[in-house]
């Protein structure tokens, strides 16, 4: 969790952002979370009744701080995707709970932040077809079933083959990673897919999933990329869509190096690229 002091912290000491720039999100409301999760479930959350299964599933014991946190999060990533929409990207510092299904959480994720404000977009006719790029190491299962039959979400994950989830969900694209691919593979396969997806599907918006858990040095990642190709993975997401005037809000992802420095730097990187490309 010190990641999530840790980047804006060094964001505002290098000047990438300043303190203007940065959103202390209120809790998402009860209502707004509905649009994608089953109200007994939120219920079962906000009452801290969620039994011991249920529990580790989600890998931490139930608390008022941990749900707390977890509608912040959501709300977040609400604001981003508004800041998105008026200066082309917005950043959420956190987020990427990419496994919580519409009745359950899984694999730390309690909320589905993507899937809740791709929802509140499209209620709100902010947007109208959406396209989720998930490029984290482990595959959006939630997001993925969340919206399996709605033709106005594109779920697009990049992930581990052999990685969590070990049951895979079936997106509208699918990419499997071989354990230890490298640099220009992955890159390769990134563009590759990208355009093919964008002669698929015209989207509005756009939520990016930035996880850092494809570098090499992840303890859990199985993938071989260095923190170059993590920029250079950033540059093609952002600048594809930018090319376009199709807005970008972004969540940070997992990150799991065994030294918090490198995770901290390259979840960074994403906020220095945005602003090198955006301002």
């Amino acid at each position: 969790m010190a990641k999530y002091d840790w980047i804006p912290q060094q964001l505002l000491l290098e000047g990438v952002i300043t303190a203007d720039d940065l959103d202390a999100p209120d809790r998402c409301p009860d209502q707004i979370a509905a649009l994608v999760h089953d109200p007994a479930y939120l219920d079962k959350l906000n009452g801290l009744k969620l039994d011991e299964r249920e529990q580790r599933r989600i890998g931490f014991p139930q608390s008022p701080l941990l749900v707390e946190r977890e509608f912040r999060i959501v709300q977040g990533t609400i604001n981003a995707c508004v800041a998105a929409s008026s200066a082309g990207v917005g950043l959420n510092v956190a987020g990427g709970t990419h496994h919580a299904f519409r009745d359950r959480g899984e694999g730390f994720c309690l909320l589905n932040d993507f899937a809740v404000a791709s929802a509140w977009l499209l209620q709100s006719g902010r947007a109208h077809r959406i396209l989720i790029v998930d490029l984290d190491v482990h595959q959006g299962n939630g997001t993925a079933a969340i919206f399996h039959q709605d033709d106005r979400v594109y779920t697009f994950s990049m992930h581990g083959a052999h990685n969590y989830p070990f049951h895979k969900e079936q997106s509208d694209r699918d990419v499997p990673l071989r354990d230890g691919i490298g640099d220009d593979e992955y890159l390769g396969l990134l563009r590759d897919h990208l355009q093919e997806l964008l002669r698929e599907f015209s989207p509005d918006f756009v939520c990016y999933l930035s996880g850092v858990d494809v570098l090499a040095t992840d303890k859990f990642g199985k993938l071989k990329l260095t923190r170059a190709a993590c920029q250079e993975r950033d540059k093609i997401v952002f600048s594809t869509f930018r090319d376009r005037n199709i807005p970008v809000a972004v969540a940070m992802g997992g990150g799991y190096s065994p030294d918090l420095r490198t995770i901290v730097e390259a979840h960074c990187d994403t906020f220095r690229i945005a602003r090198d490309l955006y301002c």
